[in-house]
This record gives structure tokens, sequence and C-alpha cells, in this order.
């Protein structure tokens, strides 16, 4: 048993309906969770709902919503999200409008306060509302923000106060030439190549006049906090920070492992500013960030109004959660953009899971039903599983897809001595011989379902339970034509 694990996502905004992308990174997380708590660590999972901003605030307008009640209709989908994609059962869930949340950013912004980090200026810059974030001129494309070119970046002139994160240039360096800091490594020459270029401060409120919808500034009410110095805290609020009184936040945060999973689109977010002020807080920096790319359709990025986002529950709907999840594990590449339709979908799933996995154990459990006279794993005698070396190392890597792709070496193995050794026919003729053939290949049915377990917890619970009874399981994957 290693470190306890603490392991968090990004928090969506509540301002749109749980998208793939999403799903994407909840199913990597809940893998890396699941995977170590079948290791025998302590996992601490963490995920919830960014609920503030000027985005949030002007999509309540635009619904003729008070904005609580629009932040809550939406973040009860998202919460639902744990039930519907079935995630670890002991997901912690935070919405960024909780009490005690706020209570803690409040905290982050008083120690950054007193260590001389936060300062007071005016400021004329343009603001992206997609991002919440201000941007460069030098940074726009055709006049419009990269990450969002329907929207027309809107000039703010005001006073606010500033995070002095120039202050943290060296320090960051520092931090981020540690190897492994960040996942994928290109990702970490990325965000070593932005602060070398010179970090500059950033604008961590807002005035409480042009946009209501925010955290108060201690002990200034005419501003409200960037939602981004509000947000980023949930990561340690969620444990229980700073009054920490469950102890979580000492055993997770301070003596744990942190590990945060996020887009490729939020490297300056996580790597550069979250850790600049942690540091300024005089509190730990996370131990790694993986990043993963977008998904995309036919090669498009996913847009409402070009028709073609994909509903991960939809999917999950029509087709079983557990084959979204393999999916999303084996067939979206974990580091870089991938491509989703559902013709590519649906060709996975009759391929390696309605004629694969379900048709192997399906004809596995058929033999054994009708050739073993007990379960293969009954009485005092337990089932010992272990993964390969080969499977840990690329687990180390969170390579996903090579991990799947193991898995699935094995399952066409088992395939293929079915069709060499014909156990079917060697039964008939010798049935000591041929049910010795027969347990081999249900041992091996086990190790696959033992080790699919991560990804797809249901269909190896079935799998599972159909050879402890030695029974042919359901149909686990009935083809779509």
């Amino acid at each position: 048993m290693g470190k306890p694990l603490y392991l968090t996502t990004t928090l969506p905004y509540v301002n749109a309906e749980p998208h793939i992308g999403f799903a994407l990174e909840m199913v990597q997380a809940d893998v890396i969770a699941r995977y170590r708590t079948l290791l025998g660590d302590e996992v601490f999972f963490n995920t919830g709902t960014d609920e503030h901003g000027l985005k949030i605030f002007r999509k309540a307008e635009e619904e003729g919503k008070d904005t609580q009640a629009y932040v809550d209709e939406y973040a009860a989908k998202f919460k639902s999200l744990k039930g519907k994609l079935n995630l670890h059962p002991g997901l912690h869930f935070i919405r960024t409008t909780d009490a005690h949340h706020k209570a803690a950013a409040q905290e982050m912004w008083r120690r950054c306060l007193a260590k001389g980090d936060i300062f007071k200026k005016k400021y004329k810059g343009l603001y992206c509302v997609g991002d919440e974030a201000f941007i460069k001129e030098t940074d726009l494309v055709d006049g419009k923000c990269p990450n969002h070119s329907t929207m027309e970046p809107i000039e703010i002139e005001e006073e606010n106060y500033f995070f002095r994160l120039s202050a943290y240039q060296e320090k960051l360096l520092v931090y981020l030439s540690r190897e492994g800091v960040i996942v994928p490594e290109w990702r970490r020459e990325e965000a070593i190549n932005f602060v070398r270029l010179g970090l500059e401060d950033f604008s961590i409120s807002r005035t409480k006049e042009k946009m209501p919808w925010g955290v108060p500034v201690p002990d200034d009410d005419t501003q409200v906090m960037y939602v981004w110095f509000d947000a980023l805290t949930n990561y340690i609020s969620t444990l229980g920070w700073p009054e920490d009184a469950g102890g979580n936040f000492k055993k997770f945060w301070t003596e744990g492992e942190t590990l945060q999973l996020a887009g490729k689109d939020q490297v300056r977010f996580q790597s550069i500013m979250w850790q600049g002020m942690l540091m300024s807080a005089g509190l730990e920096a996370t131990d790694q960030v993986i990043y993963h790319g977008f998904i995309t359709s036919d090669g498009t990025k996913m847009s409402k109004s070009l028709g073609n986002v994909i509903d991960p529950l939809a999917v999950a709907g029509e087709y079983g959660i557990d084959a979204l999840r393999y999916f999303l594990a084996r067939h979206v590449r974990p580091f870089e953009d991938s491509d989703f339709t559902m013709e590519k979908f649906k060709e996975a799933y009759n391929a390696n899971l309605a004629n694969g996995l379900g048709n192997l154990a399906a004809r596995v459990m058929q033999l054994a039903e009708s050739n073993l006279e007990k379960p293969v794993f009954a009485g005092d005698e337990t089932f010992v599983f272990t993964y390969s070396p080969q499977i840990r190392e690329a687990m180390g890597r969170y390579d996903l897809n090579t991990v799947m792709d193991s898995i699935w070496a094995a399952v066409s193995g088992i395939d293929q001595m079915i069709q060499k050794d014909q156990p079917f026919k060697v039964v008939k003729d010798d049935k000591k011989r041929g049910a010795e053939m027969i347990t081999a290949l249900v041992k091996q049915l086990a190790w696959i379902a033992k080790a699919i377990e991560p990804f797809m917890p249901d269909t190896s619970m079935k799998i599972l339970q159909a050879v402890m009874e030695n029974k042919k399981p359901e149909n686990l994957f009935p083809r779509k034509d």
C-alpha cells in the first residue's frame, strides 16, 4: 500500500449539459481511482461544479431564472453522473456555492494578502467571457479568442485586485523542473516555456456592480472574487481546509499523493496560477497534473451550432454504461485529441464487445456449465489476482489505451486457444482432459473480468458472478445492427 491518494477532476461550469469531453475526464479519473483502490490504496476522489462567474450570471439572466436556482438545477445534473456513469462509490462532490467552500476561498485570499501578493490597481483589457479570463491582443485569432471563435471579447476597464504571480516565476520554474509533475511530458515543456516568457500578475476580482454573482472579497463589499481564484480553491476546500476537522487535508494533501486531471487548455490555470496561489498561501504544491486532449467529431470541434455534440448519457442509455467507459478508455487517446463518431463507436462495440468479450464470456461459461460439476472457484479456494508488470507499468504512465489493448490481447488469445484446442470436442472423448482445458479457460476469463474492473465495473461483476455460479451469463452486449 502506497501513500493515500487524493485525486480530482476539474470542476465544469454549470452553464450547459454534461458533454462527452467531461465524461472522458470523469471516466479517466474513475479508472485511476478504482485501480488504486484495487491495489489497496486509500483514495479520496473529488469532483463537483464551478458555479460563479459572469458566464453563469448571464446564462441565468438569458433563461429568466434566479441565479441560485439556475446553478442548483445544473449542479443536480452533474451530480447525477455518479450513478449514470457508474463512478467510484466514494466520490466526493463539491459545489463552489457551498458555504464552507466560500469561507475557504476567503481564507485563501487572506493568506495571499498577508503575504503581500494581493494588490489593487486600475486595469483595462479584453475579456473572454467563455474562458472567464483576460486575453492579450496578440493572442486573438481574427479578433476573437482562439478558444471561443463565436464570442466577441469585451473591453473591461475598472479597478480590481490582482495576484502577484510574477513574484513566483523562479519558484514555479523549480516546481516545473521536476519530471512527472505534468503528464504528458510535452505539456510540462509547454508550461516551462510559458513561465520563461515572463509571468504577468492577474486580476482576481470584479466590481460587484458589474458582476454580482461571486464570492465576496474579504473586507471590501464592492468587489467579488474572480471565478478562477474562487474555483481553484475547491481542490483543498473539499478536504476540509482550512479547519481540517476530519484530518483529510493533512492525510491526503499534506502527507499523501496529490493528482489532478484537466483538459489541455488548462495548463496555465492548473499548473501555473493555482500552484502560485498555493505557494503564496504556504501550502504544498500539487504532485502531478495529467492533461488530456479534446474529443472531436469527424475532425471538427464539437459545437451545438454545428449539431455534432455527442451526449454521453444518450450513448450510455442505448449501449450501456460499460460500453461507453470501454470506448473512452480504449479508443480515445489519453493525452491527444481523438475523434468520436457514433459510427466508430458502434463498430468498436460490435467487434470488441458483442462479438469479442461478450461472446467469449458466453462461450466459456456455457462450456463450464455443461461440463464442470462445480464452479472453478468454490469452497476455500480463492481467486488470486495480480496485474501483469506490463499493465502496471502502463497504468503508472496513465496509458489507458495500452492497458486495454493488453487485456483485449488476452481476450483474443483465449478465442484462438478455443479454436485451436477445441475443448468442446475433447470433452466428449476425454471428459477429464476436456474438463481441465475448460477449467483453464474459466481461470483466464476470471483474470480478464478482474483486470477490467476499474474500466468496466458492472461487466466485471457480472462475469465474475457467472464464474462463481458456474453459469452462462446473460447477454452482456447485444449486437447492434
